[in-house]
């Protein structure tokens, strides 16, 4: 991760301009001198740097839960607030050439509200979870050109190096999406998607409810993909295969291929490793057979005025409510200039999403961006709201 150590910590007017960075407010933990959050935007990024004191010594970085797809645009935040407050750098991991030619115009790299409110169409659409090297992605797509398809990956340097070989190979059918693929497939219209791929998952032997593979992403699966639409499994580890064949089979009615050590058009390097360690590959792949009804959600989120003091505001951290679906958990509280702000987990106990909430004068939003539009997350919303408007 992208960081600067600096010796000490300065806070500069807000909000500010340098090289294209808008630096647009600051929040300080309310329980914790040490930490403070600085609201930029580069671009169409929006996100916030972390600042960690420590003594003699500070740490800058950007922050994990709103850290954008593009580290370049991370890079320029850093240095840029560097500048302006004249700080001094002790150490750093951060360059200062400029990004990558192959990235400059880059346009396959979408946010989760594009999907969210304008998701694309097209003859047919793959989905691809954790995409990794890109490896199998970049083939199918190339080899593909009248199928849309839509990589998904949370690990930066992949995502990086797949945006990178789309404008090398001058990719139109490829969309890149940096998000949890379970939280992804609940808001994709219904029967619209001819493959899932799922190849090669964490096994997450030692937490299972993390896996990819559950109940929900099955039922999200059958729903998503049209008649005949296939979602395909393929892994090394034969938990991950048992644990797989006994969720899919469970269902009332299925359709189910199974194969062992299937030769495919394209493998990722690690699996080529695998089979020269003579070790076994699963593929297990459903076939849906039935037509779903369409998606429909009832509810937005938008707030009503905020007539919670914000003293009271304040009080909430460390509090969380159990409702009958969801939850809402308040993990931190800052304060601003002109409010307070909540980082909050709320939504589905399986599947939770991260998300903060700004609170100036009597007008609360969320920032970055919305959540995902689910029932879960609708229901945390709704208490969300009617907390806060008292």
């Amino acid at each position: 991760m992208p960081h600067l150590h600096i010796e000490r910590f300065c806070e500069i007017g807000f909000p500010q301009s340098e090289d294209g960075v808008r630096y647009h407010f600051i929040a300080k933990n309310a329980n914790h001198d040490d930490e403070k959050l600085i609201c930029v935007s580069v671009e169409e990024d929006n996100f916030f740097l972390l600042v960690k004191e420590d003594g003699t010594k500070s740490l800058l970085k950007s922050d994990k839960l709103t850290r954008p797809a593009s580290i370049f645009n991370v890079h320029k935040a850093l240095l840029g607030y560097a500048k302006l407050a004249k700080l001094n750098i002790l150490a750093s991991n951060v360059p200062e050439h400029q990004k990558n030619v192959h990235l400059e115009e880059i346009s396959a790299l979408k946010s989760i509200n594009y999907f969210a409110t304008t998701f694309p169409h097209a003859k047919e659409i793959r989905i691809e979870v954790g995409f990794g090297s890109g490896r199998h992605l970049l083939h199918q797509a190339s080899h593909n050109p009248d199928i849309l398809f839509i990589g998904i990956e949370i690990y930066k340097p992949s995502i990086e190096q797949v945006l990178k070989q789309i404008s090398i190979q001058k990719l139109e059918n490829l969309l890149v999406l940096d998000y949890d693929a379970r939280l992804f497939m609940e808001l994709v219209p219904s029967n619209v998607v001819g493959k899932i791929y799922v190849h090669f998952p964490v096994p997450w032997d030692k937490k299972p409810h993390r896996r990819v593979i559950s109940t929900t992403f099955i039922e999200e699966a059958r729903r998503v993909l049209k008649v005949d639409g296939r979602l395909e499994l393929r892994t090394d580890s034969e938990n991950y295969y048992a644990y797989s064949y006994e969720t899919f089979i469970a269902f009332n009615k299925t359709v189910l291929h199974i194969n062992k050590n299937k030769d495919i058009a394209i493998s990722s390097k690690y699996e080529d490793r695998w089979k020269k360690m003579e070790k076994n590959i699963y593929d297990v792949t459903m076939i849906n057979e039935e037509e779903s009804g369409e998606l429909a959600f009832e509810g937005s989120f938008s707030f009503d005025d905020v007539r919670l003091a914000h003293a009271e505001i304040l009080k909430l951290h460390g509090t969380t409510k159990k409702l009958e679906n969801a939850f809402v958990h308040f993990e931190r509280v800052y304060t601003t200039d002109e409010g307070v702000m909540l980082r909050i987990s709320m939504g589905n106990f399986d599947r939770p999403e991260h998300v903060y909430v700004i609170v100036n004068k009597d007008k609360a939003s969320y920032y970055p961006e919305f959540p995902l539009k689910s029932k879960s997350n609708i229901a945390a919303h709704q208490f969300l709201d009617g907390l806060l408007h008292g």
